[in-house]
């Protein structure tokens, strides 16, 4: 439960707020200035002068969406006025921005007139993309809808209809396969005869709900054909001839109940007198019309969604506005029509019934998330739903003639996933390299569950041809707890491998000399580690990946002691891939050598050089130090002067510094202003750290300070690829690693 000054903290805590403008472009230099401002803008102003649908090319117009409020109807609040409602229509941007990129300002106008906020919202139409109108009451935000839809040529859309009529829409497809009922022979009721209320059955009409079927009801009761008392032109639509008058008598027999009125309408007595297998949406905030519990206490067979994360299904309109408005802006639509708003929720559906990636599990607690009755609807935390969704709503719109841009789904979904950040654009370079030629991976703990559940993924997806090692009974006992399939996947005893004998004659061969007393190497190499890696060491498996179970130093070590170093270098080490949001770095070493020698040091640069090709990056080496070019002599910076030398004598292609500190390596203005002889001018790539402190330090800072995202550790200068798992890696992060050992085992070949 959030506390009221646990509230008022967070939003007045630092920067007052939620939201700020930030530039994205450089204002650094004069000549900067010059090209934001004047002389230069001009150009682009000319320029849409001349050719006014170029405002989407040289603004920010086709990216921003203005919030519009006069707070007459704010969340459970009612009309609490423009300023008080601001807080809600800067979380309203906060998600924008979060969940689907778009820039937001929100405007609060102090009107209740519908016809001076149309007014407005005309006159500041040239600066935005589009507009999502928020919390204004009903029925005037009819009318300014309707109106603003017409009139202006971009999307406008209000959230507080159709956000809670698409979200319930998709949880509605699903309940009712669920419970194996015809949507066009449902009776459904409707509490609440607001905005919310009229575009739910305005959309369930669109779904295949029948009009017949539905009863709508206020706070005066059913809406019948022939009531006068609180009606207007939108309720009439839905007065149907009925004896029913009261709430309690509509619910008999129904299938479904929707509500969006206030808290405790609807009594465990009406839940029972429902049809079999009810589906109730109590979405009344932050109290539902009927709890949870005291529904499911009533009626066992029910399916139940709510507006509360704390239960199952929440209906959350973040499901929608974002990845709608993302859609729309990106086709640069002239509106949001029916059939966008049916993609959207068919896509929402749809994804449902996919299988939930662990990292969403993770944020909700470790929740078990399947679809059935207590998942009917994606969580708001799904990264697939900026692709699923907006790429449906985009398809929509141009099927339907209202996008003035033509986009390839494919290509755009691609652009979606990018927009969950760099690294799973870098990750799609890496998994397409992968699925080329899946290679064998052997994974030595196979009855890990995240195991398990990556080598299911890495087979569905054509990234690798996995094996398990550990007894088939017990490998299969985690799979079924977890509903896994294994089809596709080998599973491996050690003690019954046809090769057993044959591996422990051969490592006692290697290791005879090493400890390895003749009896012993048969009690050995069951260590699936150790037989894993023999595995990849006489061809039987291309590449090797461990450690979720385990700590770092014993995965590497059967690496070193069958692999061993590749030729011609004289140590391995460890890299980390850094992703911010322009720049991708390569940190190393980070995990293996704790006091390299200025050789070593050459060896790891060199390897970093070489990941960050794999990449498709050109390395550009900084050999870090606290001392930039001699203006400290010490002992720990004699060896990186040594290996800069090294580095610049020996491998002449290379653009490589050093010594240098880390901000004159990758800050160009620091570059430019003290060291203009520098080969590396700011843009560095590959930071190759003195030792293992100074490695280990500065990643793990970037990684908590930056907010940037990690691939690795990735273990290289190895012969044969054996590749270590951190113990907090997620399924996703596995497959990822996954697909580069697979590149790193194509490389090998």
């Amino acid at each position: 439960m959030i506390k009221k000054e646990e509230a008022l903290q967070y939003h007045s805590m630092g920067r007052k707020g939620k939201i700020e403008v930030v530039a994205t472009k450089p204002c650094l230099t004069q000549r900067d200035l010059s090209l934001a401002y004047t002389p230069g803008v001009a150009q682009p102003c000319l320029e849409i002068a001349d050719h006014p649908e170029k405002v989407y090319e040289y603004t920010a117009k086709g990216n921003l969406v203005a919030v519009i409020s006069n707070g007459t109807a704010v969340l459970g609040l009612g009309d609490i006025g423009p300023a008080a409602g601001k807080p809600v229509m800067e979380g309203k941007g906060v998600l924008f921005k979060r969940f689907a990129d778009v820039d937001v300002f929100d405007i609060e106008v102090d009107s209740k007139d519908p016809k001076e906020i149309i007014k407005f919202c005309k006159m500041i139409s040239p600066t935005f993309g589009g507009i999502n109108l928020e919390d204004i009451k009903a029925p005037e935000c009819f009318e300014i809808e309707e109106t603003l839809i017409e009139e202006l040529d971009i999307p406008v859309f209000h959230d507080d209809q159709h956000g809670t009529a698409i979200i319930s829409g998709a949880a509605l497809v699903n309940a009712l396969e669920l419970v194996k009922k015809d949507i066009d022979k449902v009776k459904c009721v409707f509490l609440g005869a607001g905005a919310a209320g009229i575009a739910c059955a305005n959309l369930y009409l669109a779904l295949g709900v029948k009009r017949e079927n539905i009863r709508m009801a206020d706070s005066k009761g059913v809406i019948y054909r022939g009531r006068t008392e609180g009606m207007n032109k939108y309720k009439e639509a839905y007065a149907v001839d009925t004896k029913e008058r009261t709430l309690a008598d509509a619910m008999k027999g129904a299938d479904v109940f929707v509500g969006v009125s206030t808290k405790d309408m609807v009594t465990q007595e009406m839940v029972r007198s429902m049809a079999s297998n009810p589906i109730i949406f109590a979405m009344a905030n932050p109290d539902p019309e009927i709890s949870y519990n005291d529904a499911k206490a009533a009626r066992s067979d029910v399916i139940m969604a709510t507006g509360r994360s704390d239960y199952p299904n929440q209906v959350n309109n973040v499901l929608g506005f974002p990845f709608i408005f993302r859609g729309a802006l990106d086709v640069n639509a002239r509106k949001i029509n029916m059939e966008m708003k049916l993609a959207a929720s068919r896509a929402l559906a749809q994804l449902a019934k996919e299988q939930v990636p662990e990292s969403v599990s993770k944020a909700y607690g470790g929740q078990s998330l399947k679809f059935g009755p207590e998942y009917i609807i994606p969580k708001p935390f799904d990264p697939r739903i900026l692709i699923w969704e907006s790429s449906a709503v985009a398809k929509a719109a141009m099927d339907t003639g209202v996008a003035r841009n033509k986009v390839d789904i494919a290509e755009y979904k691609i652009q979606l996933e990018n927009r969950l950040g760099k690294t799973r654009e870098i990750m799609r370079l890496m998994t397409n390299k992968a699925k080329s030629n899946p290679k064998r991976v052997v994974y030595p703990e196979g009855t890990a569950e995240r195991i398990i559940l990556s080598a299911r993924r890495v087979v569905d997806e054509g990234i690798a041809k996995p094996t398990l090692l550990g007894m088939w009974d017990n490998v299969q006992a985690v799979a079924r707890k977890l509903d896994v399939c294994l089809d596709g996947v080998e599973i491996i005893d050690p003690r019954e491998y046809p090769k057993f004998k044959e591996y422990a004659k051969k490592f006692l061969t290697m290791r005879c000399r090493k400890g390895v007393s003749v009896g012993d190497e048969e009690r050995l190499i069951r260590d699936p580690n150790i037989f894993g890696t023999l595995m990849v060491e006489f061809g039987d498996a291309d590449c090797l990946l461990a450690g979720v179970t385990q700590h770092y130093p014993d995965t590497v070590r059967p690496a070193l002691q069958i692999v061993k170093v590749r030729e011609g270098l004289s140590t391995i080490c460890g890299v980390y891939v850094l992703i911010l949001k322009n720049r991708t770095f390569f940190f190393a070493d980070t995990t293996i050598n704790i006091n390299p020698t200025a050789e070593q040091l050459v060896d790891i640069a060199l390897l970093t050089a070489e990941t960050a090709r794999y990449f498709n990056d050109v390395p550009r080496i900084a050999m870090i130090s606290f001392s930039n070019f001699g203006s400290v002599k010490a002992p720990e910076t004699d060896k990186v002067i040594k290996a800069t030398a090294i580095l610049k004598r020996e491998h002449p292609e290379l653009v490589v510094e050093g010594e240098i500190q880390a901000d004159t390596a990758v800050a160009p203005y620091i570059a430019e202003a003290s060291f203009p002889f520098s080969a590396i001018k700011g843009d560095a790539n590959c930071l190759i750290f003195p030792n293992l402190d100074a490695g280990t330090s500065c990643y793990k800072l970037v990684m908590q300070l930056a907010n940037a995202e990690a691939i690795g550790p990735i273990l290289v200068g190895v012969k044969k690829p054996i590749h270590i798992l951190h113990k907090s890696l997620t399924v996703d992060q596995i497959v990822n690693m996954t697909a580069l050992a697979v590149v790193d085992a194509q490389y090998a070949k």
